[in-house]
């Protein structure tokens, strides 16, 4: 945040005799009045004045638009944008394009302390004066001037609304009246500004200088931009893959010294999201981003379960998790599980950083990596991650998505899970048969076996047939059922125990136990039709019912 401060008044030293008072002057000279702060009734002047003067005057006037939405001024920023009473974001763009650097820095110091509230953000963004805006942080950044990282800033504020993303990245300006192009096509693209910044960046700038503070944000911006498959697409086709994964081999701190926002963390957050995409994998790949953060994957913390994902999402060989793939399973476990339960983890990650989608697709990877090495004899490689806490996490996600789904269905979960959750989930236990499975020693037979294999065999069928489900999820669903079905004859503990498991969160959440449970039952037809949908009709046609 920069301040202000009035110069002081240095005409007086300790050398000047003091100065007597004169009674005989009837008319003293008046003392300079102190400048009013100024106030939302000032702001239409404000913006006449931003708009139609240069230099002094309008940086003035900028600077007075500034210190009413500064950090002592928070409750204006929302009246300032979204109360319809002023357009304050057409002249706060305007100034950007200022060749005078204090007009411009007041500008982007102001459009930063408007882009926090969540409110703003999808008028800044998605509003009437989007396109001035975006495109006015984008020309400053592309111009290289020494507000980029401001301008960086800025724009990643908008990005946190998930919303806002796609529109972001998809900026791409041309001269009125020509025809659109699209941001691979188009060299002043943001894209592709973006692009030029990590590229161009020296591999030796100085940390805290204005080139590596751009870059930094620049990274904070993209990592937001790639949590989208279609952005996550387009950067792919760019060498910003390349800079990132650059990034992590050029550092010299080791992971564990990584702060947050710093271009480290920020970079492994941008591999993390573009290695979810297909899109966008194999140019992480070719850039040699596993090799880069297989080393990572060492570390306990927050950047270690970044890179155990990432590592998961590129399909590196089970052989590359350390410790047989333990830490990796534990670590993503637990982050399915706060995701569900909407919390985060005390210094590492808040609640929201992650999305459920990406911890069940880590999950996932994981187990099909584990089941690929399996040699097909001994135990299965699965069993770090088939543990009963796990698989009913992913019988969990499945239900809660079927609950939503069926329109019969009673009770519900705090946490709805999405489609592509409820597919990973069932890919993931599809994965993790051989130890889910495994039958007890010495054989026997288990009537809380029986249920478990009837009522999950309930749920993976209604989940193949509910809307929305792909037919690879489809087939995973009826793989997984009839393979179920057939291990009922004896005891399986794996099942038995994440059953329980799953049984005793729906009590928890006061959701329906009979569900899942089969209730088939015969229905009697006479030549007329079926007969229990009116009790009181014979078979004769006659009845006994009085309508009234």
């Amino acid at each position: 945040m920069v301040s202000f401060r009035r110069k002081k008044n240095n005409a007086a030293t300790t050398n000047a005799e003091p100065v007597k008072e004169a009674p005989e002057s009837p008319t003293p000279a008046p003392k300079p009045a102190p400048s009013k702060p100024p106030t939302l009734d000032d702001i239409p002047d404000l913006l006449k004045t931003m708009m139609e003067e240069t230099g002094e005057k309008s940086a003035a006037a900028t600077k007075r638009i500034y210190e009413l939405c500064d950090v002592g001024h928070k409750q204006n920023r929302i009246p300032m944008v979204c109360s319809g009473k002023w357009d304050v974001l057409t002249p706060l763009a305007h100034c950007l394009s200022q060749e005078s650097g204090d007009g411009r820095h007041l500008a982007c110091l102001a459009l930063n302390n408007l882009s926090i509230p969540t409110e703003n953000k999808r008028v800044m963004a998605l509003g009437p004066a989007s396109s001035d805006v975006i495109g006015g942080l984008c020309r400053v950044i592309q111009e290289d001037k020494q507000e980029s990282y401001l301008c960086c800033i800025c724009l990643m504020n908008l990005s946190f609304l998930e919303a806002s993303i796609t529109t972001i990245l998809k900026h791409s300006p041309v001269d009125e009246g020509s025809a659109p192009i699209t941001p691979l096509e188009n060299a002043n693209s943001l894209l592709r500004v973006l692009e030029k910044l990590l590229a161009s960046a020296p591999s030796t700038a100085k940390n805290g200088s204005g080139k590596s503070e751009g870059v930094r944000w620049a990274c904070g911006l993209i990592k937001n931009l790639a949590k989208s498959e279609e952005n996550a697409a387009l950067i792919g086709k760019t060498d910003i893959p390349k800079c990132v994964v650059e990034n992590i081999k050029s550092t010299t701190a080791p992971p564990s010294r990584w702060t947050s926002n710093s271009l480290e963390d920020f970079s492994l957050f941008v591999i993390l999201n573009l290695a979810q995409w297909t899109g966008s994998r194999d140019a992480l790949i070719s850039a040699g981003a596993v090799d880069a953060i297989k080393p990572i994957m060492a570390e306990g913390d927050l950047q270690g379960l970044k890179a155990t994902m990432a590592c998961a999402f590129m399909g590196a060989d089970w052989a590359d998790f350390p410790d047989n793939g333990s830490p990796a399973a534990k670590s993503i476990t637990e982050l399915m599980t706060n995701i569900i339960e909407k919390k985060g983890k005390d210094g590492q990650y808040a609640y929201g950083v992650f999305k459920l989608y990406t911890a069940t697709k880590a999950f996932r990877d994981l187990a099909l990596a584990a089941r690929k090495a399996d040699s097909g004899e001994g135990e299965s490689n699965t069993k770090v991650l088939a543990v009963p806490s796990a698989i009913s996490l992913c019988l969990q996600v499945v239900s809660d998505l079927v609950l939503t789904a069926v329109d019969d269905a009673e009770g519900g979960s705090k946490y709805v899970p999405d489609a592509s959750s409820a597919e990973y989930a069932v890919t993931a236990f599809e994965a993790c048969i051989p130890t889910i499975l495994l039958g007890s020693e010495p054989a026997r037979k288990s009537l809380a076996t029986e249920k478990a294999c009837s009522e999950i065999e309930s749920l993976l069928n209604t989940y193949a047939e509910i809307n929305g489900t792909s037919e690879a999820a489809k087939a995973s669903a009826k793989n997984v059922s009839s393979k179920v079905k057939r291990a009922q004859g004896s005891a399986r503990p794996v099942l038995e125990i994440s059953h329980d498991l799953w049984v005793q969160y729906r009590k928890r959440e006061g959701q329906p136990l009979d569900q899942f449970l089969a209730a088939e039952k015969g229905v009697e037809v006479d030549e007329s039709g079926p007969l229990d949908f009116l009790p009181c009709v014979s078979s004769n046609g006659s009845s006994s019912c009085v309508i009234c």
